[in-house]
């Protein structure tokens, strides 16, 4: 599994609620706050994007917007509003069935945990957008029309495809803003820290070994580096020190382990590199702000 997938599975922590909207005459809607990561694809027509702050942005066909950090935005048939008053969204498809909508969205959000969120994730811009341009980004054009398919045309077995195909758009609108940033500003951030040599390897030598005991000196002499010149390198990048990294990883890593699976908290705690249950305890409380015995109770209900 390499680094970015790991990215991606700290979203998933359920599947995509969605909502299939078309439109026609005047119309606007108000969207979050919320927890998770909003998104809004496009499929036929136009409209305006009314985001937190800074000018509406026109959307057409094709397009696709990412609020990773769940900010209030709203949708508009017209530029001149705000969100604050727009109605809110219906939690429900909204007139699936009119024959004369004008526009055709796919609205929605992934459930996210920010306790548990990617560094990545967190440094992401509160609005991603990226159009429909030709020959940009094939993968996340395909994506947008198979969601087209159907939703304009209502295919049979739609329900059962478009859970997956929204967790194929969240991959391919992550890679594709990653090319777009790497084009903007080559050479810093998670952008290069995901393509750069040795970043690269590091991050997938503590991904894949977490319970390994790593140390800067080992991290440094597998990267061919000095201590000083390595950890001056990641911290750049990354933006925050090896050991800083290595320590959220292994937290974030058993606080998956605790909601999705039945480990006990003894087992977790090795898997993820500590030596005891307590240490193991006492860290993910100062990370998460509650005891991992908690944390996995309110993870599964009660």
């Amino acid at each position: 599994m390499d680094v970015f997938t790991d990215v991606i599975a700290t979203m998933r922590v359920g599947r995509a609620k969605f909502t299939r909207s078309r439109f026609s005459g005047p119309w606007g809607h108000r969207f979050g706050p919320y927890p998770g990561a909003g998104f809004h694809v496009v499929v036929r027509g136009s409209c305006w994007l009314i985001p937190p702050a800074g000018a509406p942005i026109r959307l057409d066909a094709g397009d696709v917007v990412f609020l990773p950090h769940g900010a209030m935005h709203g949708l508009s048939d017209r530029p001149d509003r705000t969100a604050a008053e727009l109605p809110p969204a219906r939690d429900t498809d909204d007139a699936p069935d009119d024959p004369d909508a004008h526009t055709h969205l796919v609205c929605g959000a992934y459930r996210l945990d920010r306790g548990e969120a990617h560094p990545f994730l967190r440094t992401l811009p509160e609005v991603l957008h990226l159009r429909a341009r030709p020959g940009r980004h094939p993968a996340l054009r395909a994506a947008v029309d198979l969601l087209g398919a159907d939703v304009v045309e209502s295919e049979p077995g739609a329900g059962a495809a478009l859970p997956a195909l929204l967790d194929l758009l969240l991959v391919y609108l992550l890679r594709a803003w990653l090319a777009e940033e790497s084009e903007r500003s080559p050479g810093t951030g998670w952008c290069a820290a995901f393509t750069d040599p040795v970043i690269a390897a590091t991050l997938r030598h503590v991904h894949r070994e977490p319970a390994h005991r790593w140390s800067v000196a080992e991290l440094a002499a597998r990267a061919g580096m000095s201590k000083t010149a390595f950890a001056r390198r990641f911290t750049a990048l990354v933006g925050q020190s090896p050991m800083a990294y290595l320590t959220w990883w292994r937290l974030s890593s058993g606080a998956r382990m605790l909601r999705d699976g039945d480990e006990t908290l003894a087992a977790v705690a090795r898997q993820v590199g500590y030596t005891s249950e307590f240490a193991f305890a006492t860290a993910f409380k100062r990370e998460f702000g509650v005891a991992p015995g908690r944390f996995r109770r309110g993870a599964t209900g009660p």
